[in-house]
Formats: C-alpha cells, structure tokens, sequence
C-alpha cells in the first residue's frame, strides 16, 4: 500500500471519527438557543409611613419652650389623652409665669384636624375644639383665658399612631393689639343681635346643630374668654301643647340639656345661667305646626 493510500485512508478515518463525535455529543448544537424566563417582577410594598408628631414648642425670642411631646388626642375625639408627659406638664408652670409677666402678649393655640374625622363638638370644626380644649387645661392651671386665643387648621397630611394623633396642637406668641377689643366689642354686639337659638322635637330635648349655629358657639365661648365678668343666658321655650306646668318644666330640661352640651364643649358652668319660660313667650302662632316647631326653642345669648 502506497504513502498516498495510507494518508487518504487516515484523513477518511479521522473525519468519520469527528463526525461521530460532533453527532454524538453536540447533537444539540444547531438547536435555537433558548433565552431563560426573567423571574416574575415583585410587587412594591408601600412602606408605613411614619406617624406626624408635633411638639409643644414656642417662643418670642426672650421666653421658648421646646419640648418633643404635647397634648395628644384619639381620631375624631376633642378630649386630651391624660396624663400628659411630664415634659410637657413641666413646662405649664414656667409658660403661665411667663404670660403673667407680660400681659400684652398672647398665647396662639392652633388645633389640627384631618377631613376624615368625624366632628362630635358644637364647634365649626374639630381643630377647633381641640384647641379650646388645650386653652381650657392650662386655664385651669393658671393661665388668664384673656390671653390666650384658638384657632382650626385642616391637616390632611397627619399621620395617626394607632389611632391616636401625636400633638395635633401649634403655638405662638403674639402681641395684644387695640383692634382685638375693638372686635371683642362687635363680637358683643353681633350675638346680642343674632343669638343662638336651638330647636327641639315635641317633648325632646335633642341638640343637632347647623354650620351657622357651631360658628355661634364658638364666638360665645371666645367673647366669654375674653370678658371676665361675662355670662350667658340659655333660656328654654315650649309650645302650648299639654298643661302649663309641665312646659315650664319642660323649657327647663332642655335648658338644662342645652346648659350640659355647652359645659361639654367646655364653657364654665359658673359662667351659665338656666332658666325656663315655658309657653308663655311664643314667638310664632300656636294653631299651627310650623309655628309650634318654631315656639319649641332653647335661646343662648349673652346676658
């Protein structure tokens, strides 16, 4: 057998070999390579976002306070969570010295509410109520309620704890000014003109008050701030339906009635005078419905 021969024979041998091997073992090479699945996407969870906390902090730039706590209040509710920090608590006594000394000052108190909240108060809104809370505890420590005024704020963005909000209360001092008893006097003469006046079911005494009525409220209580010596008189009204005694006794229940509500809204039961005149002040005919509705009637005005 010929060199050329035997070469020839091991080019056919060596290619019958690779071509064996390429068969046998990259079978799968010319197969369309397969991309893998991208894992599914997690979803986002929104992180909790942290509670809104204020602090119980103001000054004037001779007198501050800086405290990281302050009155604190369960959603939709206008009753202070007791007992307070003792930061806080700390600090009442140091601020009513401060105001005592410096009887041309004022003390802001601004309360923060949400949309969300229900509003259980006879005020226009809850931030209200919540600051004439705060004004009423630290007059009952002390402090001159003639000093002090209160204010509401929407607050859409507060955060609640658990259902509790974290110091929904600002402050500031201000300067007393002679158009602040300048509008003390208007406010005098606008409820003595317009006063309150709730109306009552036959033979119940249940308040439900309208925007225009809470906003009456709220101008009583601050002109009674305002003026120590001052005093409301809630009068109570029937109609001429049933005996004569019994409406008087009637007229008194829901003077009373109304008495309690505004004692709950935080007005001074010493601050109230109740009486009742039964049927014998109508302010509209007795023979038909719509002036009987209108005879059932409890009148709060300033004395």
């Amino acid at each position: 057998m010929t060199k050329t021969l035997t070469y020839l024979l091991l080019m056919l041998l060596t290619i019958l070999v690779g071509t064996y091997f390429f068969i046998t073992l990259c079978s799968e090479c010319g197969a369309t390579a397969q991309q893998e699945p991208e894992p599914p996407a997690q979803a986002v969870v929104p992180a909790t976002p942290e509670p809104t906390s204020y602090p119980f902090a103001f000054g004037d730039g001779i007198f501050s306070v800086d405290e990281n706590d302050n009155y604190n209040f369960k959603m939709s509710s206008y009753d202070i969570l007791m007992p307070l920090s003792e930061k806080v608590a700390g600090r009442i006594a140091d601020v009513q010295a401060f105001m005592e000394a410096n009887p041309n000052k004022a003390l802001n108190i601004t309360g923060y509410y949400t949309a969300a909240e229900e509003n259980p108060s006879a005020y226009p809104n809850l931030g209200l109520a919540r600051a004439n809370a705060v004004k009423n505890h630290l007059a009952s420590q002390g402090l001159d309620p003639a000093q002090m005024n209160t204010m509401g704020k929407l607050m859409d963005d507060m955060v609640d704890k658990d259902g509790t909000f974290l110091g929904p209360v600002a402050y500031g001092i201000a300067e007393a000014t002679d158009a602040d008893a300048a509008d003390i006097k208007a406010l005098y003469e606008r409820i003595k003109a317009d006063p309150l006046v709730l109306y009552f079911d036959t033979a119940q005494a249940s308040i439900s008050l309208t925007a225009e009525q809470r906003q009456k409220v709220a101008d009583i209580s601050r002109y009674l701030d305002k003026v120590p010596d001052a005093s409301v008189e809630v009068v109570g009204h029937t109609d001429n339906t049933g005996q004569a005694a019994t409406n008087l006794r009637l007229g008194m229940n829901r003077a009373n009635f109304a008495n309690d509500y505004l004692m709950k809204n935080g007005i001074p039961a010493s601050k109230i005078n109740t009486s009742s005149k039964g049927q014998t002040e109508p302010t509209a005919s007795n023979a038909t419905e719509e002036g009987r509705t209108k005879n059932r009637r409890t009148v709060v005005t300033l004395k």
